[in-house]
């Protein structure tokens, strides 16, 4: 007879909530309603039902600093009832009340008991309902709403503690829609442990930013190649794009390493609706994920919850989840959508970084696969979905997002909350649509794009315009809808500094990308190649520039303007404006910077909260990559502004200075 299924629930979990009743996304209503809906379809009646228990300090230690689990120990005591605000303004994304410090343990407790009866065999599978989450909680840190990194203290129990259990490889599956940092960290070196983690990273843009999310964080010592991440591009990802990462990574991997046990890290932020992730998958989608991982580890599975902030989307994805552990057929069915273009591109950069590591990762895609693969077409959709039933089932009725989760962004320190919903630029004002078909109005109307980086060279700047790619760039452009050539080009000095950020390009590779600070500054001058093109084709070039799109038909269908007259008004007033769909990507901020012939001067760049976290290094500085530098090079050569020497010494001294 096979073993039970264990669900593990516990009330005492929701006494770690914000401290004056404020609302916050992460609220003990998301453990509540998920446990509603699984009594509501009898899952308890089926399972192994358990209470939790704290973690032993000891335990703890494996992963965190002695500081640190003293900081949680006694950050709901009393004596610091005066203090505990201020202490948690000092860390990213956090809140503590006088039920943190018992949340906190019982929650990596929780993580240790349930995943030790799974190794025992006292149990086939498990699903453990804990919160606070802590995927993201490092050696020193609370951070992203975690405190304790629940899945790591749980793996390094099963491979310290136990070893009679016989637990010599753990796969940890990280699905969050936010990469797993602190996990990362935390097995970075060790090869005991693979761990997978499949997030948005928007050119590490999105949290928790910074480079530790890229494709080529492979590990190091030990564990290099222990360590694969998956970062999309862009939001709007959903089954499709997370079944190909499955079948043409996680599993091939997973049949070569060979695990004792599998730990979910189980965020369900990537889920249809979630205020935060916008991303795309159904119910049916996490269903699908988890079917893919019961045939390893002889079913040993546990799934520990992390995020995930639309109440009715978690309850409903969690509630799937338990149908397949407990092997209830019905979840399975052919997709009708493909993935997306650059979903094809991530996977095959992780596959030729992994490939030395994992021979069975050797060789390019099947041509079959990338037939008809979707684009980011119409910004105005929050989310896709393979079926609307699917898409009700996610969200709940009316599609609506729960009470406490619409106000998040005061909640959120760094946090993105994405937004893929195509608005005009917003400020401290309203920036309205055009009121006639937007393309035809805006190419009459004239700017100045002003480039300071590969777009300087002419020809890597026609890509943008006519299509195409240059020498040295792995992705061609799409083009703009108006392929007319830039109508005049001039060379100015510009009072701003010019930096490069970034660790991975997709197009250009290893290295950062030059942006250029937000503010001017009179002792500083940047060289900038101005093209007089139209306001449509600005608009073209932002969404190329940002990765929003990657064919001309899907500019083609966007109804809306990210920047229409109305906004290039209220620029050369406010000198910048933060593009609300563009908010977690590379360059959502474009600058004012003046006039010439009556027209006006635009750049794009990155907004000024990059700066303070390049300067904190939660964003990475770094150097292009040659085949940039040299286009770079190439440009100030070509116009004539400084020598071939003169602009490798021009980047060197952008690139080597801090900001």
């Amino acid at each position: 007879m096979a073993a039970p299924v264990g669900l593990l629930y516990d009330e005492r979990m929701c006494a770690h909530a914000t401290p004056n009743g404020e609302s916050h996304p992460e609220n003990p209503d998301r453990l509540r309603s998920i446990w509603r809906k699984l009594q509501q379809e009898g899952i308890p009646d089926r399972c192994v039902v358990m209470e939790a228990k704290e973690a032993e300090d000891k335990y703890i230690a494996s992963v965190h600093s002695q500081t640190h689990i003293n900081l949680i120990k006694t950050i709901s005591s009393a004596e610091l009832d005066s203090r505990r605000h201020k202490i948690a303004c000092k860390f990213n994304s956090i809140y503590f009340n006088k039920g943190s410090s018992e949340s906190a343990y019982l929650a990596a407790g929780s993580a240790i008991e349930v995943t030790e009866k799974v190794a025992k065999g006292e149990l086939s599978c498990a699903i453990a309902l804990v919160r606070p989450p802590g995927h993201h909680a490092e050696h020193n840190e609370a951070m992203g709403f975690c405190l304790f990194n629940n899945v790591a203290i749980a793996a390094n129990y099963l491979l310290n503690e136990k070893p009679e259990l016989g637990i010599r490889k753990i796969l940890i599956v990280d699905w969050d829609v936010h990469h797993g940092n602190g996990t990362q960290k935390t097995f970075y070196d060790d090869s005991r442990v693979l761990f997978f983690s499949v997030h948005r990273f928007d050119s590490g843009s999105f949290y928790p930013s910074g480079g530790d999310g890229a494709y080529c964080m492979i590990g190091e010592g030990p564990g290099q190649g222990y360590n694969i991440n998956v970062p999309w591009e862009h939001g709007r990802c959903g089954d499709a794009d997370y079944l190909a990462v499955w079948d043409h990574v996680l599993i091939p991997v997973a049949e070569s390493f060979n695990p004792d046990i599998i730990l979910v890290s189980a965020g369900f932020d990537a889920a249809a609706g979630d205020p935060l992730g916008g991303c795309s998958i159904t119910p049916r989608g996490y269903a699908f994920l988890l079917e893919k991982l019961k045939r390893f580890a002889q079913g040993k599975l546990v799934l520990l919850l992390e995020g995930g902030y639309n109440l009715s989307s978690i309850a409903n994805s969690v509630l799937a989840c338990a149908h397949v552990l407990l092997g209830d057929e019905g979840y399975s069915r052919k997709l009708n959508t493909k993935p997306f273009e650059s979903t094809w591109r991530v996977i095959q950069l992780v596959r030729d970084e992994l490939k030395y590591y994992w021979p069975v990762l050797s060789g390019k895609i099947h041509e079959e696969e990338l037939k008809n693969p979707r684009s980011i077409s119409d910004l105005q959709l929050y989310w896709s979905s393979d079926s609307e039933s699917d898409v009700k089932e996610a969200v709940g009725p009316g599609g609506t997002i729960p009470s406490g989760a619409e106000d998040v962004s005061s909640c959120l320190s760094e946090l993105n909350i994405a937004n893929v919903a195509s608005t005009s630029a917003t400020s401290s004002n309203e920036v309205s649509e055009a009121s006639v078909p937007w393309r035809s109005l805006l190419s009459k109307a004239e700017v100045w794009y002003a480039s300071y980086g590969s777009n300087m060279w002419l020809p890597r700047f026609l890509c943008y315009i006519k299509g195409g790619k240059v020498e040295g760039m792995n992705i061609p452009c799409c083009g703009c809808c108006d392929t007319s050539t830039p109508k005049d080009i001039i060379w100015r000095k510009v009072p701003h500094r010019l930096f490069f950020g970034g660790m991975c390009d997709p197009c250009w590779g290893d290295g950062g990308v030059a942006y250029l600070h937000p503010q001017r500054d009179e002792k500083e001058r940047v060289h900038v190649c101005i093209y007089k093109i139209t306001l449509e084709q600005f608009n073209d070039i932002l969404l190329q520039e940002n990765s929003l799109v990657d064919e001309v038909n899907a500019l083609g269908k966007i109804s809306s303007p990210l920047i229409d007259l109305s906004g290039l008004d209220l620029l050369s007033e406010k000198k910048s404006l933060i593009l609300e769909p563009l908010k977690s990507s590379w360059y959502p901020n474009v600058v004012f910077l003046g006039m010439e012939d009556g027209i006006p001067i635009l750049t794009m760049t990155c907004k000024m909260s990059d700066i303070d976290r390049y300067k904190s290094g939660k964003l990475v500085l770094a150097p292009p990559a040659k085949e940039y530098a040299n286009t770079i090079i190439k440009g100030l050569v070509g116009g004539k502004q400084l020598t071939e020497d003169e602009a490798m010494d021009y980047i060197n001294a952008a690139s080597s200075r801090k900001l």
